[in-house]
């Protein structure tokens, strides 16, 4: 999603919530300006040792973080977006493909994986929000879809982890189309009695927090993680008042019945196994 975009939507994109480490060897926590070796950081899994604040992790870190450093199979790496609508706004959307494919070194904003946790077979999407805002585009919703068929053909449970500013406007409807698309699989997958996990991680907002997010068996998201629809601005605008403290974020949401758990990074893998567990107790 584009800054203009994010403005009109009244999601911030001040210095605080920008979670993504920046380059350095040093870096400094945008919550409480704790300074921290890059390196440490990353043995800590990018959360703050001071204030454990999370910053942003990508796919691939959290498919390591779940199944280890070689212990899951990557899918449909090789899909990719085109500008069927011939879009442009500041720049034609083909160039923003390209860069941002320069930028993260992958395809699109949703990957899959499959691999073992504990016991038990998973299938797993996650999305990146430094690829065009994590946004929803076409692929992205096939990659998600293609996860929860895997998870149907195979039998396994589902884990689908969130980081997005919404639908890619650049895609028009198709865009729109995948929050229908996405949601009719995971029905196919609730026939089938296999349970799906939701993760929502800072931020998930628009379309994917209004389709696949919020339609887990269970609803997990990170501490502090920003999750909703229409950004703070256009709701407070619209409804004429002011919002409550701490509107919108994880800890609001849990309090309000809208979230099962709030878990930290560290304890995530733990926390999964457990559920899966817990959920699969039939196939004992």
């Amino acid at each position: 999603m584009s800054w203009f975009k994010r403005k009109r939507a009244g999601i911030q994109t001040t210095r605080r919530e920008q979670n993504s480490v920046p380059e350095g060897q040093w870096v400094k926590c945008p919550e409480c300006g704790e300074i921290a070796n890059r390196r440490e950081l990353k043995e800590q899994l990018l959360v703050c040792p001071k204030c454990a604040h999370h910053f942003r992790l990508n796919s691939t870190d959290y498919f390591k973080l779940l199944f280890g450093e070689d212990g899951y199979e990557v899918h449909d790496d090789d899909l990719h977006s085109v500008d069927a609508l011939d879009f442009s706004d500041r720049k034609p959307y083909d160039e923003r493909l390209a860069s941002a494919r320069e930028k993260t070194g992958q395809n699109e904003a949703a990957r899959a994986a499959t691999g073992t946790l504990g016991r038990h077979r998973l299938s797993v999407a996650a999305l990146d929000f430094s690829f065009i805002g994590g946004s929803m585009g076409s692929v992205v919703g096939e990659v998600v879809s293609r996860s929860i068929q895997r998870a149907c053909e195979e039998e396994t449970p589902l884990l689908i982890v969130s980081q997005s500013g919404g639908a890619r406007m650049m895609e028009g409807a198709l865009s729109l189309m995948q929050m229908a698309k996405t949601s009719a699989h995971l029905s196919r997958l609730d026939e089938k009695g296999l349970p799906y996990i939701s993760l929502m991680t800072h931020p998930t907002t628009g379309g994917v927090t209004a389709s696949f997010a919020m339609l887990g068996d269970v609803n997990l998201a990170e501490p502090r993680a920003l999750v909703g629809f229409a950004g703070p601005r256009v709701i407070r605008e619209t409804i004429g008042s002011d919002l409550p403290e701490g509107f919108q974020r994880a800890e609001f949401l849990k309090e309000h019945g809208f979230l099962d758990r709030i878990v930290e990074r560290g304890a995530l893998k733990d926390e999964i196994t457990h559920l899966l567990d817990l959920l699969m107790e039939h196939d004992r």
